[in-house]
């Protein structure tokens, strides 16, 4: 396949699948990181409300101190509500990213390929926190019902917010910052493919 941009495109497809399952069989080692920052934030802005960040594979769970008030679905007769946040559906940037990564730096340059990866693992830990963390706020303010975000002391501005943080962390986040990170640790890849686009006239 001669045309550079089909080319690459085909070589993106073809890394896909493998990166995934790849993600998908090491996320519960993978989103360690996440686990420790989430606990981190909880521990420095939302002590009052969430006393632990517990995690079981890929499945966050987030300890509160708020007590159902009755026996519901989302508490099951606990004595304490605990929000379970699903870490796979906010992390899936990592493996488009390592496809990107792939099909443009190639096996051949081992060194470099590893240190891209590391840089893109990396940068993308903080926006996987955000969501993981956005939905378990998400849950507590807004869907588990007037008893439970009664107690968490968050004002109707607060709960907007957090909404339009879990929607940002669910909608934006897991494809628009991969796609960055992979532009910016890929700038002379970008500038060849831009000049054997010029070649070929397309």
């Amino acid at each position: 396949m001669r045309h550079p941009l089909a080319r690459f495109v085909v070589i993106v497809l073809a890394w896909l699948p493998v990166c995934f399952v790849v993600w998908y069989f090491s996320s519960p080692l993978l989103t360690l990181p996440v686990q420790w920052l989430a606990l981190g934030i909880a521990k420095l802005g939302f002590s009052d409300i969430i006393l632990d960040v517990e995690k079981s594979g890929s499945l966050f769970s987030f300890v509160t101190n708020l007590r159902p008030a009755a026996a519901t679905s989302f508490t099951g007769g606990k004595s304490a509500v605990v929000v379970d946040s699903r870490a796979l559906l906010y992390t899936y940037g990592l493996p488009l990213f390592a496809a990107l990564t792939l099909a443009a730096t190639g096996l051949g340059n081992g060194a470099r390929l590893a240190k891209v990866l590391a840089i893109g693992y990396v940068a993308l830990l903080p926006f996987q926190t955000w969501g993981v963390f956005a939905d378990a706020l998400k849950q507590l303010a807004i869907t588990m019902g007037p008893a439970i975000s009664s107690q968490t002391g968050f004002s109707a501005f607060q709960r907007e917010v957090i909404a339009f943080a879990y929607q940002f962390g669910t909608l934006i986040l897991p494809t628009v910052i991969p796609a960055i990170v992979w532009v910016l640790t890929q700038r002379p890849f970008l500038e060849q493919m831009s000049a054997d686009l010029a070649r070929t006239g397309k």
